[in-house]
């Protein structure tokens, strides 16, 4: 069941509007007239259909209509395709029956006038709505190197209005759009960087129509990308705007729209500031992957300069826009119709603000006013035209035109000339409970009013008094039934005029029906239990599909249902039943199926609604106190489901309306609940039912209760002191919200120092929870205090919080040194940064072997803040490495500090002697050559200890001394040695050795004769026979390369 108490929404609504629009006049007065409704001022309308323009007036007389067109007459009566529309100005060109749209385009002016004057519209541009085809064209294939940046444009034909362009293939698949590729506002295609995938598709730009919704499609693009080996890196440029600075204007109350695309290799992100400020963050929206910036409804505050940063690893670069907001004419002071009685005074202000600022000019009945020729009845003051002493028929319509170069206003406020009027004696105003009133009464002087006799008056609280009499009660309530008298006095005299007004129950559909399936032929039953007030006339009707039901034999209207006997197809459809009284009324509405399976009549939603309980009833508040009420209900069907308990809930309409929180609940034997309430707070409450099968669908919700404000008593959470820059600190918190407010005119003061420095608190008040402190000094602490204050007073004393300004990049770690114990590894050893400017996140540790001018590849190593110590393994031991160091933020990168290891030649040779030494080969070698030079030596030795025995005779004929020892054979016996010179003996200077004397004479022991001594001392004689000198030249060269005496050399 779908119920909706139609009664106090109408109500409200009706004055609601009354009191928008105008004052009310009674309509046997005579009256001005006024526009109450218009075209707007551009108007495109569709070629397709018949051209309305609006423009409806009221007043009394009836006023008549007259337009203009292009500032000229326009004779409606000589144009058979232009009619008055029945009882109103507006006009109707007949298109359906051969007008065409184009002939009629141009500004329209309506003009309402009576005997009391005349209102004049706006100026209406009227222009037809055009979507000219797009031009066949052929494209060549458009090639572009991979990497490369590249724009397809679209360039749609002019259209009024403009149309949506958006991109597709030619087989009509959506162009997937990401930070590298994306269309711009103008509608064409930019890629960043173009990778050799986006040849896979073609691209088509599509024009979609405002009115028609048709399509065109543009033809589509084909791309041939060439490809390389490998797609270098390149620093962002922008492809829109171009340059480094641009201007921009907008309108105050429009959006204002700033795009930045770029190219790079890689993509570059784009970031957007505002130079001397912080962005508008309640009205900014990032779109289009961050590279347009929208800022809602624009003020004079939002002008300024804004950059937008493009940057990837290859580095960054900046476009400047600056921005100036210009403003249309806008109200600050609108005219309001005037109502006067003879005699009296009066003022009509006209006052408006732009950039430029507008000119104000007042025109009287449409046509200008001149300030230089006085008029009697009253006086022109720039914006301001005074009424002294009016007298009856000078009732008139004045206009109030403010302008600039970026538009214009106009207003009409009409200036009446009427006695009293006041409603006759002893009205009886009838109202429904918890209703909306407005008690008119057209006063033309003071008035006063009060209650039921009594001499107070009534304003304040439930009661308002409007300017021109009428009294206003915003929440009627059954204590407000009564007789109110209202007392209207000028110069003219005094009247005085009583009302009574009675206050009824309204009128509910306790039970309605309920959706149902039902099988073709069988009975169904619709139920509609109404409650209302007994004194008022109650009409039930039944409606089927929006339209009255015709309640025919085979149905049957009952007071509480409706009965409907063999159900066949066309029963079928959403039956309504509409219950009202001459007040107010309420309805609820159903849906019945009828199928041919069914065997019976049930519920669409049998397993789930109609076993849940109903809703509760009759909300009404009890007890009221300044924080607490008790709420009462009357419990709902239980559906044969026991009730097992009830949940409250209550909504609030300042801070967000329309949104319920549960508030308490209860056992499901008991009705009502004593509600524990917070200061200031609106509520209004519902109740929901719940059994083992859920809950119930929420309760109509009772009235409204305000309580009391009162200062608040929590401060915000969530309180956050981080910068965004390195010379700011953001300040948020968590606001309070409609519960902890207390009072009107939340707000927080915001109080910063910086920490240990004993230095005054600085302060301010803001309305939202962020505050934004600037030229702070890099990462420096701050104490913060954030107290919330409304109309009431404060909260108590808030606690501090520790925040931080904005980070920087480091300074360079300090005390960075290196060792080499060995040829294998280095070890790095530091200190942190004398000025971390932020919270380090680690260093970055860079090295790189070389030799020369020949650089290996350099290796990056991330490590911990905490780490101060890293070990460098070598790839080879000859290399030098150079070596970097830098501390890292959150920002990034800081200071770099960068050494080269020394080379160490002499260190190197050695090292390597001793590795080659270590070697088995070398080992090997050095074996093989010692073992070599001792079997050398050994056979020397060996053929030493032998000797040679040669026959002398047969060598030459020598005569032999007495001395001589001859062997029995007749040889004699000798070494190697006794033929050879031995290492230090002194030659004759024909290059012979000297002849040796007797090996016994001791003279030749004592004179250092040829002979040599061992080492051990002893002598060796030398025995030799006497030979000519070319045999003794023979045996010295064939001893000389024998093996002893090169063994012997070497020693």
């Amino acid at each position: 069941m779908k119920s909706h108490p139609l009664g106090l929404g109408i109500s409200f609504i009706l004055f609601h509007l009354h009191l928008v629009c105008a004052i009310k006049v009674p309509q046997d007065l005579y009256q001005p007239p006024t526009i109450t409704k218009e075209s707007e001022k551009n108007y495109i309308v569709d070629p397709r259909d018949n051209i309305v323009i609006a423009c409806e007036a009221t007043g009394n007389p009836y006023p008549t209509f007259l337009w203009t067109r292009n500032g000229k007459f326009y004779n409606v009566a000589k144009d058979p395709k232009v009619t008055f529309r029945r009882r109103t100005g507006s006009l109707v060109i007949d298109i359906y029956g051969g007008g065409r749209p184009e002939d009629y385009e141009g500004e329209y002016q309506c003009f309402a006038r009576n005997r009391h004057g005349t209102a004049l519209s706006n100026k209406i541009l009227l222009q037809v709505s055009r979507s000219p085809l797009w031009p066949k064209e052929n494209l060549d294939p458009v090639v572009v190197n991979e990497g490369a940046s590249l724009i397809l444009q679209c360039n749609p034909p002019p259209s009024l209005p403009p149309p949506v362009i958006f991109w597709m293939s030619s087989s009509m698949e959506p162009i997937v759009q990401n930070r590298r590729v994306s269309q711009g506002l103008n509608g064409d295609l930019y890629f960043s960087n173009v990778l050799r995938e986006d040849a896979q598709t073609d691209y088509s730009c599509n024009a979609r129509s405002h009115f028609t919704h048709t399509i065109q499609q543009k033809n589509a693009y084909t791309l041939k990308v060439l490809t390389t080996r490998g797609v270098p890196e390149r620093t962002p440029t922008f492809l829109l705007p171009t340059g480094t600075s641009s201007t921009k204007l907008v309108l105050r109350d429009e959006d204002l729209l700033l795009e930045c695309i770029a190219s790079g290799v890689p993509t570059p992100e784009i970031m957007w500031y505002k130079k001397g400020g912080e962005l508008p963050s309640l009205k900014l929206k990032f779109e289009n992957f961050n590279k347009t910036l929208r800022i809602s409804r624009v003020s004079e505050e939002d002008s300024g300069e804004y950059f937008c940063q493009a940057s990837n690893r290859m580095g960054s670069i900046r476009h400047t826009i600056s921005v100036r907001v210009k403003a249309a004419p806008f109200w600050l002071d609108r005219p309001k119709d005037l109502i006067l009685a003879p005699g009296e005074n009066g003022r009509l202000v006209c006052r408006a603000n732009g950039n430029p600022k507008p000119t104000i000019q007042w025109m009287l009945n449409g046509e200008p006013i001149s300030v230089t020729e006085p008029n009697p009845n009253f006086e022109v003051a720039g914006d301001t035209i005074i009424f002294r002493e009016v007298q009856s028929g000078n009732s008139a319509v004045f206009q109030c035109n403010a302008s600039n170069a970026h538009g214009y206003l106009l207003a009409n406020a009409f200036i009446n000339i009427l006695g009293n009027y006041l409603h006759p004696q002893d009205t009886l105003l009838p109202l429904v409970f918890l209703d909306h009133i407005i008690y008119d009464t057209i006063a033309f002087g003071n008035t006063t009013r009060f209650k039921n006799g009594q001499g107070s008056n009534l304003d304040g609280g439930n009661y308002r008094v409007h300017e021109n009499g009428t009294l206003e009660i915003s929440v009627v309530r059954k204590e407000d039934q009564g007789k109110y008298t209202c007392v209207a006095t000028n110069i003219l005299g005094n009247a005085e005029n009583t009302v009574r007004l009675e206050v009824k129950e309204p009128t509910r559909i306790i039970k309605g029906p309920e959706d149902q399936i039902a099988r073709r032929g069988t009975s169904v039953r619709l139920d509609c239990r109404v409650r209302s007030d007994p004194t008022l006339r109650l009409t039930v009707i039944w409606m089927k599909d929006d339209s009255q039901l015709y309640i025919s034999s085979r149905m049957k209207k009952e007071d509480d249902a409706l009965i409907i006997f063999g159900v066949a197809e066309k029963d079928q459809g959403a039956y309504t039943c509409v219950a009202k009284t001459e007040l107010d009324q309420d309805f609820a509405k159903a849906y019945l199926t009828i199928q041919e399976t069914s065997t019976s009549p049930t519920s669409r939603l049998t397993s789930v609604q109609r076993d849940k309980p109903d809703p509760p009833m009759d909300l009404e508040l009890t007890d009221l106190a300044e924080r607490s009420v008790r709420l009462t209900w009357t419990p709902g069907d239980d559906n044969n489901s026991p009730i097992t308990g009830f949940i409250i809930q209550f909504e609030e309409d300042r801070f967000q309306p329309g949104t319920w929180y549960n508030l308490a609940s209860v056992p499901g034997n008991v009705n009502s609940a004593l509600l524990r309430l917070s200061p200031y707070v609106n509520y209004q409450f519902r109740v929901l039912a719940l059994n083992d099968l859920g809950s119930s669908m929420p309760s109509p919700s009772s009235e409204r209760y305000q309580t009391n404000g009162a200062p608040p008593e929590v401060n915000p959470s969530e309180i956050r002191g981080a910068g965004t820059r390195k010379d700011n600190m953001e300040i948020t918190w968590a606001p309070l919200n409609s519960t902890q407010a207390y009072g009107p005119n939340l707000r927080y003061i915001v109080k910063w120092r910086q920490r240990h420095t004993g230095e005054p608190w600085s302060n301010v008040t803001v309305w939202t929870n962020k505050h934004v402190v600037w030229n702070t000094p890099v990462y420096t602490p701050y104490e913060i205090r954030v107290q919330a204050e409304n109309e009431f007073g404060r909260s108590p004393e808030p606690g501090t919080v520790i925040g931080y300004s904005g980070e920087d990049l480091p300074s360079q770690p300090k005390n960075f040194r290196f060792s080499e114990p060995n040829r294998e590894v280095i070890f790095l050893d530091w200190s942190p940064p004398e000025h971390p400017n932020g919270n380090l996140t680690g260093y970055s540790v860079r090295f790189q072997a070389f030799n020369g001018s020949r650089f290996a590849r350099p290796m990056v190593e991330i490590l911990s803040p905490n780490q101060t110590k890293y070990t460098i393994t070598r790839t080879d031991p000859i290399s030098r490495y150079r070596i970097s160091l830098s501390a890292r933020t959150q920002v990034g990168g800081g200071e770099i500090v960068t050494v080269d290891t020394p080379l160490k030649q002499d260190e190197a040779y050695t090292k390597n002697q001793v590795d080659i030494a270590t070697q088995g080969w070398f080992i090997g070698l050095m074996c093989a050559v010692a073992l070599l030079v001792l079997i050398l030596l050994i056979v020397c030795f060996i053929k030493r200890s032998r000797g040679g025995k040669y026959p002398v005779r047969e060598k030459k004929e020598v005569a032999l001394g007495p001395e001589d020892q001859k062997d029995d054979d007749g040889s004699f016996d000798y070494s190697d040695e006794d033929n050879k010179p031995l290492q230090g003996s002194q030659t004759s200077i024909d290059g012979t050795i000297k002849q040796q004397e007797s090996d016994d004479s001791l003279v030749d022991y004592g004179e250092g004769g040829e002979g040599q001594f061992n080492e051990d001392g002893s002598f060796i004689g030398q025995y030799t026979v006497k030979k000519d000198k070319d045999e003794t030249e023979g045996n010295e060269s064939s001893e000389a390369t024998s093996p002893v005496n090169a063994i012997y050399s070497l020693a």
